[in-house]
């Protein structure tokens, strides 16, 4: 790492020490407009996840400068939120790693707890979906055959309706 003395004094400088000290190969660290293009946010939101205590980018001389490790997470809140995960439930799950990933099968035993869970809940759903479907079939085919009968004894033909 260099001198305190070397850091950067501008936020473009501040980019071009994080492309400096890059790894070529495992690309170490990311700016914040670079995170947010590559996934598809606003600034604003990346700083609400900073805010939630989702994401601690280090700082070099106030701008945001994120590792490998927060672009990971990152692209965990967002696929977690995609699924309708609310942030509390998401940062505990983050939580989980710890610091070195000694908390990956925990992580994992809770992501099948909730998943679990989560399709028993929609398999309900879906189940009370397709009830209500064949319920409403039947009373749309019951109404037809209604308004046919009526329309066939007032002398109309069949499926004519005035509205």
């Amino acid at each position: 790492m260099p001198a305190l003395d070397k850091l950067p004094d501008t936020l473009t400088d501040a980019q071009a020490f994080v492309d400096s000290h890059r790894d070529e190969a495992t690309t170490e660290l990311f700016g914040i407009t670079e995170l947010c293009r590559e996934h598809g946010i606003t600034l604003r939101a990346l700083r609400f996840y900073e805010d939630k205590g989702l994401l601690s980018p280090r700082r070099i001389n106030g701008a945001r400068v994120y590792t490998r490790r927060d672009r990971a997470r990152l692209t965990l809140i967002l696929r977690a939120k995609a699924i309708g995960s609310p942030l509390s439930e998401i940062k505990r799950y983050l939580d989980l790693y710890g610091d070195q990933g000694e908390g990956r099968a925990q992580q994992l035993s809770y992501v099948i707890e909730r998943t679990d869970t989560e399709i028993a809940e929609l398999e309900k759903k879906r189940a009370h979906i397709d009830e209500t479907l064949a319920e409403l079939r039947v009373i749309n085919a019951t109404c037809r055959t209604h308004l046919e009968t009526r329309q066939q004894a007032e002398g109309r033909p069949a499926g004519v309706t005035f509205t």
